[in-house]
């Protein structure tokens, strides 16, 4: 037995004391970081509520996303800030709004100056990653690896910004892709002695539709029910009367409708803004073998549509542009559900299920033919209304529901709350935790805060502030439009 007293002893004494230390503090930590959640945060560009069948089973079957809902926590009234993609992008991050973070349209640029969630996160001691559509800026900061998509992304053979491999070239399809590079990430690269924070973001179904090469002969061939208000004339509304998102009209006919340049000249159709563009940049990044397979699903579509198109009416092409504006985005959502099924997949047989919140949402809601429009902007619920399922193992009971009112401005909040990391005073959201938990004597809101900014832009839509209000009656949204004030219900 050693004698600590003992001068020839002291230091082996001391060493060991010293390894002890190390020892417990490397397993305090490690205890510590087991017990904090891990979070993976998944979203996809323009995904409209209605396209998603825990909400509506009208359009698609979404088996994948929906597992998200049924293992925990689908909410009714989940909003943005502000229904264009960047600035969106930005307020979650940051946690505040297009006016406090400066991004308020898809123009501006976004002030690095910000301190968002993930830079917290990773000084905390999460492992950070992002792969996918960032939409502005080439080095997000706060994150230990990422490979992003410069500005919108193509949807194949799609260029990358990479953290350790510059700029990249990747052959395929971009949804597949991105889930390629998310799952090398999760086997490869994650520290198992680490919660994490990733970033899952799909460029998918931003415009200009393109879906992959295995669904294109089955989604061409499909039918979808119109929408009552497809033909909305938008009476005694002037600002509505003047935004330019007619499904037909607005629509482009070859980078949208997917209609051959050279069919377009043939039948003397009407170029609109840079449609043929459109067309050749997506479709010009084909190589030979996806050519083939796009040419075998969308020639047969094409010669029908040269047939009927001296005898269709107006309202015709209107219906035939809105089937074709359905098969294309909802056929990139299809591969979208099937690549978040092979990352719950993944946390399924790797045990991570129940210490990690998964998260589900879009960077804003869109229009599928609803009021006759495509796209987003305007404050009616398909574009102010957003998607969110979480699911979070124990701490979420399987299949609730929630029709708080909740925003895009929460999520910083959320994460930061979760993991334990102070909130920045100048953040304002409110985080869903109390909501999630059950908690609900510690949630309070009665209002949720919009304003849409980008004019003169593409579309035409007039800037327009609104505000949500839940009342014992229900939820009343009043939008404020030069001066004149509108329920936007």
């Amino acid at each position: 037995m050693l004698n600590p007293y003992s001068q020839k002893n002291y230091w082996k004494v001391f060493t060991l004391l010293i390894i002890f230390v190390n020892v417990a503090l490397n397993y305090t930590c490690i205890a510590q970081n087991a017990k904090r959640p891990n979070i993976v945060f998944i979203m996809s560009d323009d995904h409209a509520y209605q396209a998603i069948s825990a909400y509506d089973h009208t359009l698609i079957e979404t088996p994948n996303i929906d597992r998200i809902a049924k293992k925990g926590m689908l909410f009714t009234n989940a909003c943005v800030t502000n229904s264009i993609c960047a600035p969106s992008r930005a307020t979650i991050l940051t946690g505040k709004h297009s006016h406090k973070n400066g991004k308020v349209d898809n123009v501006s640029a976004f002030d690095t100056n910000n301190v968002t969630f993930p830079q917290l996160l990773q000084k905390a001691g999460y492992q950070t990653a992002m792969f996918g559509k960032l939409h502005f800026g080439n080095s997000p900061k706060g994150f230990d690896q990422f490979k992003i998509l410069p500005d919108q992304g193509n949807y194949y053979n799609p260029d990358f910004i990479t953290k350790q491999e510059g700029n990249i070239k990747v052959s395929g399809y971009v949804t597949d892709i991105i889930t390629d590079m998310t799952l090398d990430w999760l086997q490869k690269e994650r520290k198992k002695d680490k919660p994490f924070m990733l970033m899952y973001l799909h460029k998918a179904p931003h415009r200009s539709w393109l879906m992959a090469e295995r669904h294109m002969k089955a989604f061409t061939q499909k039918k979808f029910l119109e929408p009552a208000t497809l033909f909305d004339s938008h009476e005694g509304m002037p600002a509505a009367e003047v935004a330019q998102m007619n499904i037909h009209g607005n629509m482009g006919w070859a980078g949208d409708s997917k209609v051959n340049p050279e069919i377009m000249d043939e039948l003397g159709l009407k170029e609109i803004g840079v449609d043929k563009i459109r067309y050749k940049a997506e479709i010009g990044r084909l190589d030979t073998p996806q050519k083939a397979n796009f040419d075998a699903a969308y020639k047969p579509v094409m010669d029908e549509f040269k047939k009927r198109y001296p005898t269709m009416t107006d309202k015709d092409l209107a219906k035939w542009q809105y089937q074709r504006y359905m098969q294309d985005y909802l056929g990139t959502i299809k591969s979208v559900d099937e690549n978040v099924g092979r990352v719950l997949d993944y946390l399924e047989a790797n045990n991570l299920m129940d210490n990690t919140i998964i998260v589900y949402t879009s960077d804003q809601g869109f229009y599928l033919g609803e009021h006759g429009w495509f796209d987003k902007r305007f404050v009616y619920d398909q574009s102010f209304k957003t998607p969110l399922l979480i699911s979070w193992g124990n701490h979420i009971k399987a299949g609730s529901k929630s029709d708080v009112l909740v925003q895009n401005l929460d999520f910083a909040q959320t994460f930061l709350d979760i993991a334990g990391v102070k909130q920045p005073a100048d953040m304002q959201g409110k985080s869903l935790l109390p909501v999630l938990t059950g908690n609900m004597k510690n949630w309070k809101r009665d209002a949720v805060y919009y304003h849409y900014y980008e004019h003169p832009s593409e579309h035409n839509v007039n800037r327009h502030y609104a505000a949500e209000c839940i009342k014992k009656c229900g939820a009343i949204r009043f939008m404020f439009l030069k001066n004149h004030l509108r329920i936007a219900n």
